[in-house]
């Protein structure tokens, strides 16, 4: 599963893990990606989402049918 929020767009942040002694190796900040079922009236089935929980917030605040036809009008695939 990618580690991308299908609702805010949220992908990977890049830095470095900084030891003690000072040195600096790579990593990678993913965010906190879930996958939930959401029933969509507009649609009348469920939907399969891959969403951050600052994604599933933003779901209950405005709603499923609106953030559904929003993904659906920047033409991914659901």
């Amino acid at each position: 599963m990618a580690a991308v929020c299908q609702v805010t767009g949220a992908v990977p942040g890049f830095g470095h893990t900084i030891s003690f002694s000072h040195k600096r190796s790579k990593r990678r900040f993913d965010p906190n990606i879930q996958r939930r079922t959401y029933y969509v009236p507009s649609l009348r089935r469920k939907v399969t989402l891959n969403v951050s929980a600052k994604g599933i917030k933003v779901i209950d605040a405005r709603g499923i049918d609106v953030v559904v036809s929003e993904i659906l009008a920047r033409g991914e695939k659901i």
